[in-house]
Order: structure tokens, then C-alpha cells, then sequence
């Protein structure tokens, strides 16, 4: 796809014995909301790994903006443009809001540790700047008024808008979303749904998520990939996903069908 942000080139991933992703190869639209979709264990999560570079794949490559990102370190995958959220929340509970978001903000920071304690004019002048760009970022995706809240006390739809918060102020050009709608119920899921859209519009960002709840992923997707056991069974729009006859008995079954009475 020639306006691909992010490339994954026959991409293999083994765990000894195990070959968790086989030559999975995936063109990623410049600028789109798409999904990854099938079962349990089908490899969905090893490919965020291998992207986010908590892996390093067997064989293939991963190329982000031009970029070969292969094998890099997490941080320097962050730093290139590329950020994420978890499965599981992983905020710092004891922390406000606000301080969740600044933490995002370091990963941009030029003034070294050591500036801090010796109170250089550098890490002051950064550290203003990181604290109004935070505050200025919970005020765009509506969550100022929590700025001074503990975020382990936070509800769990707030607590999985801050996660995305805080992936948003490390400035990607691209977020991958681990089942961002995860233990949601239907009035959060639909609250998340508008969110992740106006992200997109907002932030002018790619964004690919990984989601069992097949009605956010035909809601909001506009490209989709699917797997199973390791191995890439179909890719479409939603339409030609949802009359995939490989991706209905792999995964959607019962789920689509409820999916499609409702």
C-alpha cells in the first residue's frame, strides 16, 4: 500500500517450539482507525509487541514512516512516533491525573535527570512547558476537571481515557489500543467509540486497535486484519470481514451473530 504509515513484512515470531505469528504481512492506511481482530491466542498482542518492540521478530521487518524499526528499543520506538495502550490499565494509581499525563510528556524531555536536583534554568523552563502542555491536553479530551483526582480512584471508563492521555502526550503519529473497550459497559463502550473517533480528527493520528467487542470494531474501523493461530486469515473493510466464512468460524460466530440481531 504506497500510503502506508506502518509496514509489517512477513513477520515470523517463535518462542522456542512455539511459533506465536507466522509471515504475517500488514499495510497499515496513513491516517485510518483499523482494527485486529480473532481469538484468544491468535497472536494479536504479539504483533503490538513486535510493533511497539517488546519483541524482536524471528524473521520479517517492521518499517513505521520510511523508518526500519526492527529490533529497536521500546523507547526508541516511542520516541520514532509510535505509542500504546495495554490490555491491562497500566496507570501510576498513586499519581493524579495530571501527573499520569505529564509522565507521558517526559519521553520528549531534552534536559537530563541529573538538571533536576542542581535546579538548572533547563529542566525548570521544560518542566513548565510539560505541565501546560498536559493541562492543555486533558482540556481537549475533556478530562480537565479530573486533573487533581487520584487516578486509581478514577472510574474505569476515566481511567481508560487517561491511559490514552497519557500515550497521546508522548505525540505519536501512531497509537495502538490493546482491547481499549475491555470490561467497558454499553453506555461507556459507546462514550468510547465517539472518543476514539475524535482523537483521530484532533490529533491527525493512524490508530490500530486490537478489540474482541465487534460492535467498536465495525463501528469505528475502516480497515481490518484477522488472525488465527498465528497466521493472517482475511483483511477487508467491515463488510468483507463480516462475510468472511474463515473469519466467522475462527471468531465471530456467536459474537457476530449477536452482533447482527442487535
Amino acid at each position: 500500500m504506497s500510503d502506508a504509515i506502518l509496514n509489517i513484512e512477513n513477520v515470523t515470531m517463535r518462542f522456542g517450539g512455539l511459533t506465536a505469528v507466522r509471515e504475517v504481512s500488514m499495510a497499515v492506511p496513513r491516517g485510518s482507525i483499523s482494527g485486529l481482530i480473532g481469538p484468544n491466542g491468535a497472536g494479536k498482542t504479539t504483533v503490538f509487541n513486535i510493533i511497539t518492540g517488546f519483541y524482536t521478530p524471528t524473521e520479517g521487518a517492521v518499517k513505521f514512516d520510511g523508518q526500519d524499526i526492527t529490533g529497536l528499543a521500546p523507547h526508541m520506538v516511542c520516541r520514532a512516533g509510535i505509542s500504546r495502550t495495554f490490555q491491562n490499565i497500566r496507570l501510576f494509581t498513586n499519581e493524579t491525573v495530571l501527573e499520569n499525563v505529564m509522565i507521558g510528556c517526559h519521553v520528549r524531555r531534552k534536559a537530563g535527570w541529573w538538571e533536576a536536583p542542581l535546579g538548572l534554568p533547563r529542566f525548570k523552563r521544560e518542566e513548565r512547558e510539560i505541565r501546560e502542555k498536559s493541562v492543555n491536553l486533558l482540556e481537549t479530551l475533556g478530562l480537565a476537571r479530573l486533573a487533581d483526582e487520584r487516578s486509581g480512584g478514577l472510574p474505569y471508563g476515566a481511567q481508560r481515557k487517561l491511559e490514552i492521555a497519557r500515550a497521546l502526550a508522548t505525540d505519536p503519529k501512531f497509537l495502538l489500543l490493546d482491547e481499549p473497550a475491555a470490561g467497558m459497559n454499553p453506555p461507556e463502550t459507546r462514550e468510547l467509540m465517539a472518543f476514539i473517533r475524535d482523537i483521530r480528527e484532533k490529533f491527525k493520528i493512524t490508530i490500530l486497535l486490537i478489540e474482541h467487542d465487534m460492535k467498536v470494531v465495525m463501528g469505528v474501523c475502516e480497515h481490518i486484519w484477522a488472525l488465527d493461530h498465528g497466521v493472517k486469515i482475511a483483511e477487508g473493510d467491515p463488510e468483507a470481514i463480516q462475510s468472511d466464512q474463515k473469519v466467522i468460524v475462527a471468531y465471530l460466530g456467536e459474537e457476530y451473530v449477536k452482533y447482527a440481531e442487535n
